[in-house]
């Protein structure tokens, strides 16, 4: 549980760092936007690339920052 929100970090800030912002969300949101990235990514677009905790990180990562691009401004306030 807590690798799977490690990775869930991960993805989040590597996914954030795409994003252009003064301020950025805490750990939690982080952790859930890589989480949910993670399940919305592999669900569109498949289980392939390297993989840690059990996410393929390439779609998870993918996943991540288009629900960055559609939430952002309530995750980001600009």
């Amino acid at each position: 549980m807590i690798w799977s929100l490690c990775v869930g970090f991960f993805i989040g800030s590597i996914a954030g760092a795409f994003f252009d912002s003064n301020e950025r969300p805490g750990c939690f949101i982080t952790a859930l936007v890589g989480l949910l990235g993670s399940v919305i990514g592999q669900l569109f677009l498949g289980n392939w690339g390297p993989h840690l905790a059990d996410m393929a990180l390439i779609p998870s990562i993918l996943g991540a920052i288009l629900l960055i691009a559609i939430f952002g401004r309530y995750l980001y306030k600009h």
